[in-house]
């Protein structure tokens, strides 16, 4: 059984560290774990990772977050990956820091990424993993804050969060969406 985990965030090491970047982080910390490595793809970085019998290709898109559902429509049809065993990963402003979020369905609340996703699928019903990476910015200030750094208080707790999130994707791909909403909402 195959699954498309698709971490959301911009290509470029100018980005690499930003809170908009959390959702490529977080198929960075499923890689490591599970001894995949990233390879340059048509519209994306991919890794596959086998776990408990399940096939995860893990795709990190280059189509930049406002472009994301080309990338993830190009990698569903490729792989032949039906829409409901494809998982969304993607920060949050507005849930506050470390908080998680998975949902079968939704508005895209704002969110580029989801955006595009939502208008290439023709359909907001689709899982996704939230982020939280809070709102602490003024008002106008929305795109310096998810495209800045972390600070230092939250770099420290980031790795929890990376591990957190992992794990609530592997409990999606084994135990399912509902089960795993339950543990991890």
């Amino acid at each position: 059984m195959k699954y498309l985990i698709v971490g959301l965030g911009n290509p470029g090491a100018e980005y690499e560290n930003t809170r908009h970047n959390v959702g490529f982080r977080v198929v960075d910390t499923i890689a490591e774990a599970h001894g995949g490595t990233f390879s340059a793809e048509r519209h994306g970085m991919v890794s596959t990772v086998r776990f408990k019998g399940r096939n995860l290709i893990l795709l990190k898109p280059n189509t930049f977050m406002n472009l994301s559902g080309k990338a993830l429509r190009y990698w569903m049809n490729a792989e032949k990956i039906s829409v409901d065993r494809i998982l969304v990963i993607t920060d949050d402003l507005n849930l506050d820091y470390e908080k998680l979020r998975l949902r079968a369905k939704g508005s895209d609340g704002g969110h580029n990424g989801l955006k595009d996703i939502q208008a290439v699928l023709g359909t907001n019903v689709y899982p996704r993993l939230r982020i939280g990476i809070g709102s602490d910015f003024s008002r106008g200030g929305q795109s310096d804050f998810v495209l800045s750094e972390w600070t230092k208080d939250e770099g420290l707790a980031l790795q929890e969060v990376l591990t957190k999130s992992s794990k609530a994707v592997e409990s999606f791909v084994t135990i399912g969406l509902i089960h795993t909403m339950n543990s991890f909402n």
